[in-house]
């Protein structure tokens, strides 16, 4: 009997405490799903950035954070709404790529939507551009860099592509290709327009930053025929300086096809004339120049 009552009264502080951790940890739990901003990440740079920047996927990634987000940061979508659909997460980050910064930014700091200018936006080309620089917009072939591979902020060469036509020069000499300017930065880039594209080369524009003269070149170039761009090196280091030459030499169809070389007609050697030499006393003799 003894035994007995030993048991219930051991089953009954068991049940107590049981009760009390349980009344103890909901509320704590319930806090913790209410809390704001608990489980979030924002959009922060992701090292020291500089006004003037353009934004790219390197400069940016997502930082935890334990309240609830400022009025205009970038938040990062749930884990829930990421498992539905992948794309969301990139799609969110990129509403920022290729805006320019208006401000300074130490890393971590958060990106914010009033602190950044985007390309569309009355005041971006008045944000980007360093002292002294101009804008050009330039449409070029829709192959190579100017097609998916360029972003805002990267680094191009300019080269420009002529075909001659009838000039009676050998077909060693029929086209050419040469660099006009270097180094310049990607400012914006445009979409292809299907009416514009239809039937031509062209179709893409791309906006990039230049001095003056170098805008004169490229306008010169492009009355001289197709315009192409090609992709630098992020740690490439031009000794010419951002858009200057540097002595690249042009490359000519017979530089590419040694073959033309063979497709060329044998050049005919012209007989040379006959001279008359007239000697004294009525004599004449007739011979050929060396």
């Amino acid at each position: 009997m003894r035994a007995k009552t030993i048991l219930s009264g051991l089953f009954l502080i068991s049940l107590i405490v049981a009760a009390w951790v349980v009344v103890h940890a909901l509320p704590q739990k319930s806090d913790a799903a209410t809390e704001p901003g608990s489980g979030q990440e924002i959009l922060v740079a992701a090292a020291p950035l500089t006004a003037g920047t353009l934004l790219r996927a390197t400069d940016v990634t997502w930082q935890m954070i334990g309240h609830a987000p400022a009025p205009g940061e970038f938040v990062r979508p749930f884990a829930a709404a990421r498992d539905a659909n992948p794309e969301i997460d990139e799609q969110t980050r990129a509403q920022v790529f290729g805006a320019v910064l208006r401000n300074d930014l130490a890393a971590g700091e958060p990106i914010h939507r009033h602190g950044i200018v985007k390309p569309l936006e009355r005041e971006f080309l008045q944000s980007v551009l360093t002292p002294g620089a101009r804008a050009i917009a330039i449409p070029v072939a829709t192959g190579g860099a100017s097609t998916d591979l360029l972003s805002p902020g990267d680094r191009v060469d300019v080269i420009l592509t002529q075909k001659f036509g009838i000039t009676g020069a050998p077909l060693t000499r029929s086209s050419v290709a040469e660099t006009v300017v270097e180094n310049l930065r990607v400012l914006v880039v445009g979409s292809i327009d299907a009416k514009a594209a239809a039937g031509t080369a062209f179709g893409r524009t791309v906006t990039l930053e230049v001095m003056p003269d170098q805008a004169e070149k490229i306008q010169v170039a492009a009355e001289l025929g197709k315009l192409s761009l090609t992709l630098r090196s992020a740690t490439g280091v031009s000794t010419a300086g951002p858009g200057k030459a540097n002595g690249v030499k042009p490359t000519w169809a017979g530089d590419v096809s040694p073959a033309l070389g063979g497709a060329m007609p044998p050049v005919m050697q012209a007989e040379r004339p006959t001279v008359d030499v007239i000697r004294g006393a009525g004599q004449t003799q007739t011979v050929k120049p060396q």
